[in-house]
């Protein structure tokens, strides 16, 4: 299992803004491209999405259902990469301290190449997509949600009085 979190300088309100737009999911999850809505609203439980999974050279096409949908804490996702099998993908979101979120990503792979091959090799690389994954999101949302702003709403970096 591969955990990893990442602190975000903007409110829970500005992630979710981001998670919510399924046209963005391939902007901040390594690997994927070209995201569009496949079933139902995003991310309402049961809806889905599709995007392009680039593996090497070849490219894929990729299918995500939401399996639970607690806003605002938690968001569960099975995606699924074809022959590469499917994994769930917890993504929990807490507010920490003023105008911050920590995100705290979760994933294992459930079926498929991935499960078969489940070794702590594995969850290595997991470890360093997650990295990256979280750092895009993090720029994604402040750049979506404008400069932090302190307690006066003077923009620029935001610091705690």
């Amino acid at each position: 299992m591969a955990v990893r979190h990442h602190l975000i300088d903007r409110p829970p309100s500005a992630v979710w803004a981001v998670l919510e737009d399924a046209t963005l999911y391939g902007k901040w999850v390594v690997g994927t491209t070209r995201s569009r809505p496949d079933k139902g609203v995003w991310p309402e439980v049961g809806s889905s999405i599709t995007y392009v999974l680039r593996v090497g050279p070849k490219e894929l096409t990729g299918h995500t259902v939401v399996r639970r949908l607690d806003r605002p804490g938690a968001l569960e996702l099975e995606a699924s990469g074809g022959p590469l099998g499917s994994a769930r993908i917890a993504i929990d979101i807490r507010a920490w301290g003023e105008g911050k979120t920590l995100v705290i990503v979760d994933e294992h792979p459930l079926k498929g190449l991935g499960a078969t091959l489940h070794n702590v090799v594995l969850d290595a690389a997991l470890q360093i997509r997650h990295r990256s994954m979280l750092a895009r999101l993090a720029r994604l949302v402040e750049e979506k949600s404008g400069p932090a702003t302190d307690e006066a709403g003077e923009a620029g970096p935001w610091r705690p009085a």
